[in-house]
């Protein structure tokens, strides 16, 4: 509203302190010319009552004194001649309702009589004793005991003139107050356009345009201060782009750590996330069966015992989190607002690599060496059975080099898959990628366990999403692949149990999804089933002569990660098993 703004309440101070002098100012003008009036007309009475009693008591002659009085007197008043004989004369005036005053009404008043009593001169205003009208009166002795003279006249004379003085004052302060008024605006107005302007630039300035400038219409206090807002907004444009520039350099450094990081408030929500610590929270969410939404904040348990203890001792906690099969070893440090603590930073690192070198370095040798004893011990046995003649007959010895036979077949499975891996290992693989037809391809692998599947009471289920027909990879090795996840899933899904293929085949990927009903892995053994020998036989319950070699899966990484392509593995115990593959086109 007007009177709200700048404008307004700066007009309307300048109106009110002008109105309050012009005020002031009136009142005494007013006072004082009343004064002035009243004073300059009792002055002219009492002149023409001098110059009477003067005349009377030069001249003996009445009729030149009435005739010099009727000349020098005012035309409005009246006199009055008192002569030693007590006589009196009382002129005539153009005032029709000031009435003539007697000896009698004059003796009568106490203030009047003075004049005769005191021989002094006499100032009064009164009523009128017919008309109740008032007037004004001097008096002024003569040389004889009982002569004086009065003059009198109507105070409307007075108020006349006061009347015109009071309208000539009225008038000069209703132009004044015009003029201020003008005065007012234009002034405000010339003082507060540059602040509108500043205001607009501010507005401006809070959605980001840091280039608007205010311009400079004055070299006054309200020119600085326009100087200084424009030194304001380029300092301000600077240090935004300083702070945003360090703002996106801080989260490309975040977004391209390997080490997962999670900024927290003291509340326990998340504020900045980087990729790796992402999927530790999928993991987590997956682990405890939470949705995976959009909008999912919640913080894992553990974190939250942790952020808890960081705020209360603020200090540092490191813990170790086991998710997935996959160990996670996070360090949290307190966030400070100078001495308050309004949060923590959790770095989350995956030492799974680690512990798997480890674990591998630790059980390689011990493994190499058991699947090896074990053939070797048996071809050891009984060749020594055949040496020493303990199978009498030929169809025991036959019997021996039977199992002689189908163990050094074993071992050179092992010896010839060891040396397979080690090929791929080292990058010596050879892919010969092919263009294939998808549906007739995974038919035809499906066909060949359809019967090892109706054996063991399995269902297969297939489904497909077909946007492009073919893809490119090299036929042989994809089919290794399928037959090593496959018969795993065969081999561990207990009767009734489904396995579940599901093909997708776009212009970007060949993804592949196998899930199996069957027992599932175990959380500790999940990082290391692509590694040589795993069997996990404390919780897989394999099938009597389906034995493996343990280095299936280890090939099946190899091939893929050949292909360019990423393999991962989902489980849960006793509900199955879901192996993934994708070969980027």
């Amino acid at each position: 509203m007007f009177w709200r703004s700048v404008v307004g309440k700066l007009a309307i101070t300048i109106l009110l302190l002008v109105s309050f002098v012009l005020l002031i100012l009136t009142i005494l003008l007013l006072e004082f010319f009343e004064n002035f009036h009243i004073q300059e007309a009792e002055k002219g009475m009492q002149q023409t009552a001098t110059k009477v009693s003067v005349m009377v008591e030069s001249y003996t002659d009445r009729d030149l004194i009435i005739d010099t009085t009727e000349r020098v007197k005012d035309p409005a008043s009246r006199i009055i001649i008192i002569f030693d004989d007590g006589t009196s004369w009382v002129s005539e005036t153009s005032d029709d309702e000031l009435a003539k005053l007697d000896d009698q009404w004059l003796e009568s008043d106490s203030d009047l009589r003075k004049v005769f009593t005191d021989r002094a001169e006499v100032k009064k205003q009164f009523l009128m004793p017919s008309e109740k009208k008032e007037a004004m009166i001097v008096g002024t002795p003569t040389n004889s005991e009982h002569g004086a003279v009065f003059v009198y006249q109507s105070l409307e004379v007075i108020d006349q003139t006061k009347a015109e003085t009071t309208h000539i004052i009225f008038l000069a302060a209703g132009i004044a107050i015009i003029l201020t008024t003008i005065f007012a605006f234009f002034l405000s107005t010339r003082i507060t356009s540059p602040l509108i302007k500043m205001r607009e630039a501010a507005f401006d300035l809070t959605r980001g345009e840091f280039n608007t400038k205010v311009p400079i219409l004055t070299h006054d206090e309200i020119g600085e201060l326009a100087i200084a807002f424009n030194r304001m907004g380029r300092q301000l444009k600077f240090h935004i782009n300083a702070l945003r520039q360090e703002k996106e350099q801080l989260s490309s450094i975040v977004s391209s750590m390997a080490d997962g990081v999670i900024t927290l408030n003291r509340n326990g929500e998340m504020i900045v996330t980087n990729p790796p610590a992402e999927r530790f929270l999928e993991d987590w969410y997956y682990e405890n069966n939470v949705p995976i939404t959009d909008n999912n904040s919640k913080l894992p348990n553990e974190l939250n015992e942790i952020l808890q203890e960081v705020v209360h001792s603020e200090s540092e906690r490191l813990k170790e989190i086991n998710l997935q099969g996959r160990s996670w070893v996070m360090i949290m440090t307190p966030l400070y607002d100078q001495s308050y603590v309004r949060g923590a930073v959790a770095v989350i690192r995956d030492m799974t690599e680690e512990r798997r070198l480890d674990k591998l370095r630790k059980d390689f040798i011990a493994n190499v060496s058991h699947e090896l004893r074990t053939p070797i011990s048996m071809l050891q046995g009984y060749s020594e059975a055949i040496v020493d003649d303990i199978a009498e007959s030929k169809e025991e010895k036959n019997e021996l080099a039977q199992i002689i036979y189908e163990e050094s077949l074993r071992l050179s499975r092992l010896v010839n898959e060891l040396l397979d891996l080690a090929r791929m290992e080292a990058g010596h693989i050879q892919l010969h990628q092919e263009t294939v037809l998808i549906e007739s391809y995974i038919d035809r692998i499906i066909r060949k366990f359809n019967g090892i599947a109706k054996d063991q009471l399995i269902t297969i289920e297939f489904s497909k999403e077909m946007c492009v027909p073919e893809a490119d990879f090299d036929p042989d090795r994809i089919e290794q692949v399928f037959t090593n996840l496959i018969d795993n899933a065969l081999r561990h899904t207990g009767e009734n149990g489904t396995v579940h293929i599901h093909v997708e085949n776009n212009e970007d990927a060949f993804q592949v999804s196998i899930q199996d009903s069957g027992s599932g892995i175990p959380e500790e053994d999940l990082p290391f089933v692509f590694e040589r020998f795993y069997k996990a036989d404390k919780s897989r319950t394999r099938k009597e002569k389906k034995k493996g070699t343990g280095l299936g899966l280890a090939i099946v990484k190899n091939i893929i990660d050949a292909h360019n392509g990423t393999i991962t593995v989902k489980s849960l115990v006793n509900k199955g098993t879901t192996f993934t593959f994708r070969i980027p086109k």
